[in-house]
């Protein structure tokens, strides 16, 4: 699978090195004693992080730690911030992010609340610890979308990178209205300036869909990946050629990222490059021919 992703240029993220429910934690683990779990644990983080060194922009790094505690039950208070320091020595360049469930997409759940998830963030950054960034999962039945921006304009206040992590739309609506859903979530995360990147959580198997699905088991569109074929081509940043105005002045709107510019003049010609970058003002860029 790395072979397939290096060869086309996919970023990759570690999901995840632990995760707290016990009912996803193989059994062999629960029956170990402290010691004996202790040991595991070191082995887990250093097998893991140095084979994939490099290889991954990001970890999740001890997951949904906000409404399970099987690690810290076992290994004491302190077990996650262990996780994040060691993680973060043995893959230094690796982005360590905290993932959590129920943090944008409800506000009924007492675990995950905004606040709860901040909380948690501050005292990991409070013992130092090299916390990177901020993974919201986004599994949404209806979504609400002023919780979910409020949510997002909350994080944002950490000055960290927002990553949308697992989004799907529950399978309980038909077809079409998961892709109505859908797009409402990706163009609310898509257009805030906090959220760094989205992945969607779109797994399919022999037997079916799991919960949401871009494709059918014969890998020809569902409306859900209408919805996304149709938003990477409306997000995609096209050639833009034009004349500058009796002033020499061209304005565009553009999303955040690098841009080259040709300009020519007569016989006169000059390549050029910048960078949009997040900010309130109108951004000027000069170019000398």
């Amino acid at each position: 699978m790395l072979e397939f992703v290096r060869a086309n240029q996919i970023a990759v993220r570690g999901h995840n090195i632990f995760w707290e429910d016990p009912a996803y934690t193989p059994a062999w683990v629960r029956n170990l004693t402290s010691d004996q779990l202790q040991s595991a644990v070191n082995s887990r983080i250093q097998s893991l992080m140095h084979k994939y060194r490099g290889d991954f922009i990001h970890w999740d790094v001890s997951n949904e730690m906000l409404h399970f505690d099987f690690y810290e039950e076992k290994l004491g208070q302190n077990a996650t911030l262990s996780f994040f320091e060691t993680a973060h020595k043995a893959d230094p360049l690796a982005t360590l992010f905290m993932n959590e469930y129920n943090v944008v997409e409800t506000c009924s759940d007492v675990k995950s609340t905004v606040d709860t998830f901040i909380s948690r963030l501050k005292d990991l950054k409070r013992d130092d610890i090299k916390m990177g960034g901020i993974g919201l999962e986004g599994h949404f039945s209806v979504p609400n979308l002023p919780l979910m921006r409020a949510t997002l304009d909350k994080l944002a206040t950490l000055g960290l990178p927002i990553w949308l992590t697992e989004v799907d739309i529950s399978k309980s609506f038909n077809k079409q209205k998961q892709a109505v859903y859908l797009e409402q979530v990706l163009r609310e995360a898509y257009s805030h300036a906090s959220v760094n990147g989205i992945m969607l959580w779109s797994a399919i198997h022999p037997y079916g869909c799991y919960q949401m699905c871009l494709t059918d088991n014969d890998l020809r569109n569902l409306p859900t990946g209408d919805v996304v074929d149709k938003l990477l081509q409306e997000w995609n940043t096209r050639e833009i050629t034009n004349q500058t105005d009796e002033y020499g002045s061209f304005s565009f709107y553009g999303f955040l990222g690098e841009y080259k510019v040709s300009v020519r003049y007569g016989d006169r010609f000059s390549n050029s490059t910048f960078s949009l970058l997040k900010g309130d003002e109108t951004k000027h860029f000069n170019i000398q021919l």
